[in-house]
């Protein structure tokens, strides 16, 4: 079975030191490329998603209610859009970077699109190209964009699984509600190195 690895939104502002920070970003940008470098040759694909806001709408707020809406994130040219430091050497096997949000909150990386070859293609339809049938997911955030792409891969067919040591979450309580959740969809939920 043709699998992909799907890495979303390892940016900057989404690890420590960013406008949207979550604890642990530093240590998933560090842990996929550790993973990557062990583990590629497993995958038939692989891709990353990120947040690529131009104009999102009340999905930026100066007074955030951290659910809905949020501190100004991942703008669209800036260094806290750019992909963590720590990602660098897993960005050596990323065949397409799916942006998503311009005008948008967009949590899923379904909702992105990259440019292939002139044509805009979004996530579902770049992995139906290559015949893939099964993905995994890892990165920021484990209740929100991590959950919203590992159930719209599910909601697409795709055998899903989410590697619960390469993902960092905003709040405990969230994230464990986020993984029960995925669980009840069918999505599996295990440690990387289980093959």
């Amino acid at each position: 079975m043709s699998t992909a690895l799907i890495v979303v939104d390892v940016q900057n502002d989404f690890c420590e030191g960013g406008s949207l920070a979550v604890e642990g970003g530093g240590a998933v940008a560090q842990g996929v490329s550790r993973h990557l470098a062990e583990h590629g040759a497993r995958y038939a694909a692989v891709v990353a998603t990120a947040d690529w806001h131009v104009d999102p709408g009340n999905h930026w707020s100066d007074e955030p209610d951290f659910q809905s809406s949020w501190p100004v994130h991942c703008e669209a040219g800036t260094i806290g859009a750019e992909f963590h430091p720590a990602l660098a050497p897993a960005l050596e096997h990323v065949q397409a970077v799916f942006r998503k949000g311009e005008h948008e909150a967009a949590y899923s990386g379904f909702e992105g699109a990259t440019q292939t070859h002139g044509r805009r293609l979004g996530l579902a339809e770049w992995l139906s190209e290559r015949g893939i049938a099964s993905v995994e997911v890892a990165g920021i955030a484990t209740d929100y964009c991590v959950r919203a792409t590992a159930l719209d891969a599910v909601g697409q067919g795709l055998r899903t699984t989410v590697l619960v040591d390469l993902i960092a979450g905003v709040a405990p309580e969230s994230t464990e509600r986020a993984l029960e959740e995925l669980r009840a969809a069918g999505v599996g939920v295990r440690s990387a190195d289980v093959a």
